[in-house]
């Protein structure tokens, strides 16, 4: 028989259950579990036989014992007995015989029922433990990041070890270096990302140590403690696949009485469970990296990459098509990628798609795209199957690139080829003028010398000889410069007057000037001569008028200057024209870039005039609004020949 009064540390009654059942069945002498009120809550066949009924759950001790006759068995007769319950953990019975007690029996239970408490604070001690390590566990999983799931094992830790000095470090399993610490105490000084561990301790979590740096990681007999005070402590490392994520140190202070065996078997499992939520967390966070990494490569790849589903929905529109088609990434997402070409096209490109689905090898083809105004542009893409884990196709990812460039590019080679033919044709033209021109200027320069001696001539006669001198001249003039600028210039730098240099480029601008009606204006100042390819400038700034030209209506003007400036010559070109807008005037010296109507402009003049002026190691500026006008500004370093040397 049993009181229930030995186990009172612990709140609830012990349970009746399987275990204590399992217990009465192989004890011989007459058992019975009791409450506080001894009533019985089971009892094993002895105890039922001592009191011959088996109905005894339920009914309180004294009840049992005195509804029914108790067998003594050295008496071979039936007794009535009385009972009465002293403490809460003894029973005393008296054994009474024709209303005279012939014995009294006083039976200690303690002996039975400590035992019993002992293995039920045994059974509830674990039971917490494995209830506190279920919630860690469920705390660690639902943990977003290395920081929460820090902080999660630090609770776990101090639950379960309360009144100990404890340390949780976080190591990447790569390099071992140090990623999260958090310690419950005071540290003592020394290095943090050093491990020392117990062989025990490694062999239990099957960790390898030859695969980590062995100045991060070592074998110790004697665990070095980190806290202050500590006087003994344990250290689990955290491992999971094999890898080292870690460990959790927790160490005892002077005077703390505590089961170094159970506390080991506990820290074991809590550092099983950090280091699997520390695994799957750092997984996690290499999956989101690669993920983000790619997303990031092909949202912001210089390509047009274009990728389709299985029902040929858009899925990804990089910032490439967006900014070639103008059209918000957003508006395209989740539409018929057949929405996104000409309807002319569309066959052709279905025709691709499904095949890449179907696994067929697919030639590069090239399509146009609308653009958001409603014009296209032509593109070339490569189409590729996208497969997933299990090797299903999902998709098609389409990469191209923008060929209206070069289809622009081809035609104006054309026509600089043509161009070049035409300068060819130009040379020979040349020849064949300078020859007639060199009569002309010859014989009507004699007409004017004899006109002039005869006293007989007629005034007019000599004003019309002299024209007809000066404009020959003037032809001549033209046609040896023309063929000098279209030679090419010599590399050899040479001395450069730059007011000639400009009064030159200015004559072969005069026809320009005078075809566009507007009016010519020079400012020069005094510039010293300096080092450059006198031909590539005259170059400049004939481009640089013709365009001012160009951009100035009838009756405006072109302003010309020159001057020196802090060891630079300073030419401006300045004119009263339409001006840029911003957009357009940060593209002008972008190559085959113009405004002008086709045939009318190659696009390369302010390029070639840019890559001069850079050669010179100058530079050139633009100023220009809309309706007032523009400004460029050529800054030429002033080379002197002592500095050449």
């Amino acid at each position: 028989m049993k009181s229930e009064s030995s186990v009172r540390p612990f709140e609830a009654p012990i349970p009746v259950g399987d275990a204590f059942r399992a217990f009465f069945d192989v004890y011989d002498a007459p058992a019975a579990l009791c409450d506080l009120t001894l009533t019985v809550l089971t009892a094993n066949s002895a105890f039922e036989v001592l009191c011959g009924t088996r109905d005894v759950v339920g009914q309180t001790l004294a009840e049992v014992l005195t509804s029914a006759p108790l067998t003594v068995p050295d008496e071979g007769r039936s007794l009535d007995v009385e009972v009465e319950c002293r403490t809460a953990q003894s029973v005393t019975l008296s054994v009474v015989r024709r209303g005279k007690t012939v014995a009294v029996v006083a039976r200690r239970l303690s002996p039975m029922l400590d035992s019993l408490a002992a293995a039920g604070r045994a059974l509830l001690e674990q039971a917490r433990i494995e209830t506190q390590l279920l919630e860690i566990g469920r705390e660690l999983a639902s943990a977003t990041g290395e920081e929460e799931l820090v902080a999660a094992a630090a609770r776990g830790v101090k639950g379960l070890f309360p009144g100990r000095t404890f340390c949780v470090r976080i190591v990447d399993p790569r390099t071992c270096a140090l990623t999260s610490l958090y310690a419950e105490g005071r540290l003592k000084e020394g290095p943090r990302d050093v491990f020392g561990l117990r062989r025990s301790m490694v062999e239990k979590t099957h960790l390898d140590l030859a695969s980590l740096p062995r100045e991060r990681v070592v074998l110790s007999q004697d665990l070095p403690l980190l806290f202050q005070g500590s006087v003994k402590g344990l250290v689990a490392p955290l491992v999971a696949s094999g890898q080292f994520f870690g460990a959790v140190n927790v160490e005892y202070p002077a005077g703390l009485t505590a089961d170094a065996v159970l506390d080991e078997r506990v820290v074991i499992q809590l550092a099983n469970q950090i280091a699997v939520a520390v695994r799957n967390a750092k997984l996690i966070d290499e999956l989101t990296f690669v993920r983000k990494y790619l997303e990031n490569l092909l949202e912001n790849a210089n390509a047009l990459i274009l990728v389709v589903n299985r029902d040929r929905k858009v899925v990804v529109f990089n910032q490439a098509l967006v900014a070639l088609t103008g059209r918000a990434a957003e508006d395209v997402l989740g539409i018929d990628a057949e929405l996104l070409v000409p309807e002319q096209d569309r066959l052709r490109v279905l025709k691709a798609l499904s095949g890449s689905l179907a696994r067929e090898p697919v030639s590069s083809f090239e399509t146009a795209l609308t653009k958001k105004d409603g014009r296209e542009t032509s593109v070339a893409f490569n189409v590729s199957a996208v497969s997933n884990q299990a090797g299903e196709v999902e998709g098609v990812i389409a990469i191209g690139h923008d060929v209206s460039r070069m289809r622009e590019l081809e035609r104006r080679i054309v026509q600089a080829e043509k161009l070049a033919s035409l300068g060819q044709l130009a040379a020979s033209v040349v020849h064949e003028i300078n020859n007639p021109m060199t009569a002309v200027a010859t014989y009507a320069d004699a007409l004017l010398k004899r006109a002039m001696l005869s006293p007989t001539a007629d005034p007019s006669d000599v004003t019309k000889f002299r024209k007809i001198v000066d404009n020959s001249e003037r032809v001549l003039r033209f046609t040896r410069d023309l063929v000098s600028y279209a030679r090419p210039a010599h590399d050899k730098p040479e001395e450069v007057d730059l007011n000639a240099t400009l009064e030159r480029a200015l004559g072969f601008c005069e026809h320009v000037v005078v075809r566009h009606g507007v009016k010519l204006e020079r400012n020069y100042a005094d510039v010293p001569r300096f080092l450059g390819l006198k031909q590539n400038l005259v170059q400049v700034f004939v481009n640089l008028v013709t365009n001012a030209c160009h951009a100035t209506p009838s009756g405006g003007s072109i302003t010309v200057s020159s001057r020196a400036l802090d060891g630079f010559a300073v030419v401006e070109v300045k004119d009263t024209g339409r001006g840029m807008a911003s957009e357009v005037r940060a593209r002008i010296f972008e190559p085959f870039f113009t405004t002008k109507p086709d045939g009318q402009g190659t696009g390369l003049g302010l390029s070639i005039v840019h890559g001069i002026i850079e050669n010179h190691g100058g530079v050139i500026d633009v100023a220009s609004e809309t309706g007032q006008g523009t400004t460029f500004t050529v800054r030429l370093p002033m080379l002197r020949w002592v500095a050449a040397k």
